[in-house]
């Protein structure tokens, strides 16, 4: 879904910038080709998608998302690992990169999306409420991740890019939510988590927890 430095999702944005200048400079009208010059220099910076240097630790998980972790708790996680998880939860706002990575190599397990509300994502129940999408990671050497995209207040639309049976390199991109939103990683309790409250994370080279490997 990476075709250069914009993501791909972001191509008719941009193009749609691209349209507004064209008219306006065959109308005549020079305050829509202002409007497209803004309006595509906006979304060539949102949509953008930056390569990223991934840690050497093999017990490293990586960040899902950048953004700010808004939240860590220990829950029951009932949908899908059906066991005591820690969650990480990562709040995008409108600047941040909004492609999402794989914090750990593995194979696509599952993807269910669920319908919902459109609350502002850094609110805790947004995970209960909101538009969302699951993908759940089965872990290369064992053990499952579960990463969940949450829509928000202007977030409407959740782009996936991998499938079910896929297999993904950590640090692996596997999709996108369109503007300001969140992502909950989930990890089994006995994960190292080396994040705080307010810390700000680069998705794919933050380390978000450390998780040994299962004996062979």
């Amino acid at each position: 879904m990476r075709r250069g430095f914009i993501a791909a999702p972001g191509y008719p944005f941009v193009l749609g910038g691209g349209l507004l200048i064209f008219l306006g400079w065959a109308l005549s009208w020079p305050w829509l080709t202002l409007a497209g010059l803004g309006g595509g220099a906006f979304f060539a910076y949102f949509f953008r998608d930056p390569e990223r240097s991934l840690p050497d630790d093999p017990a490293a998980v990586v960040s899902p998302a950048d953004g700010k972790v808004v939240f860590l708790d220990e829950v029951q996680e009932d949908r899908f690992l059906r066991s005591p998880a820690r969650r990480v939860a990562i709040f995008m706002n409108v600047f941040d990169v909004h492609v999402n990575r794989a914090p750990v190599a593995g194979a696509v397990a599952a993807i269910r999306h669920q319908p919902g509300k459109f609350k502002a994502a850094f609110y805790k129940d947004a995970d209960r409420l909101n538009e969302q999408q699951a993908t759940l990671l089965e872990r290369d050497g064992g053990g499952r991740v579960l990463v969940v995209q949450i829509a928000g207040l202007l977030a409407r639309r959740i782009v996936g890019y991998v499938s079910p049976g896929q297999s993904l390199a950590r640090g692996e991109r596997l999709g996108m939510i369109c503007f300001g939103s969140r992502v909950d990683l989930y990890l089994p309790p006995e994960a190292e988590l080396l994040v705080k409250v307010g810390d700000r994370l680069k998705a794919g080279s933050s380390v978000v927890a450390r998780w040994w490997l299962t004996a062979a």
